[in-house]
């Protein structure tokens, strides 16, 4: 293992950040998910006391958080962004010194997001893990790590599964660093050695695998997430990731969440469609015209959505799942009125 990632590893571990013997942690997902139901496997076998929540709330999370004097949290960056978005007074006034590290996972991070809550709560007791369900590869980062490579969520050689892992464009080719492609790992225990699927088939090149996230990585072998492959825009041969999109989007202080999709278009074959939560209280009416020029200012020009669906119902689940698919496939009309049930 590379000497650097064993002291993040031992820092995040062995010094206790992410739990420890006698140590606490708070469960704020389902444990139905994947991300959840490890971190509280493995708070209780190292001896934790285990905490959990019956449904997030930001400000019960927060004041949970004081009053047990939590040591490890596990959150998603759709929770990051709903504490984020108490009033300060609000999020200032409970005593978080206990905390020693917060373990997000399960979805992109907004780079201004994460530098919020860096700036907030200390680099130190930040910490990122990519992963899937599959096990083919992982990653962890720390917030100092992160700061020396905003957006990256880490080495796979660095996470004691030291995966190997590459990028590949679409013809199976390896790319060159910094070139965004298809992620493909190998486990360090072989081929289909880590799951197998019921009802559907392997994505695998010559026994690497890929779950079907895009990205790249740099000359340090820091892998840079852009999204998953299904849910490219491919618009007039531009490639336009949502993730980025919807991260510009929910930076916008009356945005709540958002899902990006890509339409069909007669002219560019696909555009760009946003469906956006607002705050409660804030009227959809002429919201996206002030979005698209808000924007502006964050994305380029062909990225920017051509249409906006204003909803006030919640797009994600508990653990900041979505159902991205449905939103390509049905109707606005139909979309506001099952808004509830994503």
């Amino acid at each position: 293992m590379d000497p650097d990632h064993c002291e993040v590893w031992d820092s995040a571990v062995h010094g206790g950040r992410l739990g420890r013997p006698g140590g606490s942690l708070l469960n704020t997902g389902p444990l139905y998910h994947n991300g959840p139901f490890n971190m509280s496997a493995h708070a209780m076998f190292m001896g934790c006391t285990l905490y959990s929540l019956t449904r997030f709330d930001p400000e019960e999370t927060l004041r949970q958080l004081a009053r047990y004097r939590i040591e490890t949290v596990y959150l998603v960056p759709t929770m990051m962004n709903r504490i984020w978005r108490l009033p300060p007074e609000v999020r200032d006034s409970y005593d978080l010194s206990s905390l020693r590290g917060i373990m997000h996972m399960a979805a992109p991070c907004p780079q201004w997001l994460k530098r919020a809550w860096i700036d907030w709560l200390g680099p130190e007791r930040i910490w990122e893990c990519y992963g899937s369900t599959e096990g083919v590869g992982s990653t962890l980062i720390s917030g100092e790590e992160w700061l020396r490579k905003p957006g990256s969520v880490g080495r796979f050689h660095g996470y004691p599964m030291n995966a190997k892992a590459k990028i590949l464009d679409p013809e199976g080719r390896e790319v060159p660093p910094g070139t965004v492609g298809e992620l493909f790992c190998l486990p360090p225990t072989g081929p289909r050695s880590t799951y197998h699927y019921i009802g559907a088939e392997r994505r695998e090149r010559d026994g690497w695998e890929s779950v079907g996230d895009m990205g790249y990585i740099d000359e340090d072998g820091y892998f840079f997430l852009a999204d998953r492959r299904v849910d490219l825009i491919l618009r007039g041969g531009v490639n336009i990731y949502p993730a980025e999109v919807e991260a510009a989007i929910e930076s916008h202080p009356d945005v709540v969440a958002s899902i990006v999709v890509g339409k069909p278009d007669p002219d560019m074959g696909m555009r760009v469609h946003a469906v956006v939560q607002v705050a409660e209280g804030r009227s959809g009416e002429k919201l996206d015209e002030e979005l698209k020029a808000y924007l502006a200012n964050h994305l380029t020009p062909y990225k920017i959505p051509e249409s906006f669906e204003i909803v006030h119902e919640p797009l994600r689940d508990e653990a900041g799942k979505s159902r991205r698919w449905a939103h390509r496939e049905e109707s606005p009309r139909t979309l506001q009125m099952s808004d509830n049930k994503i």
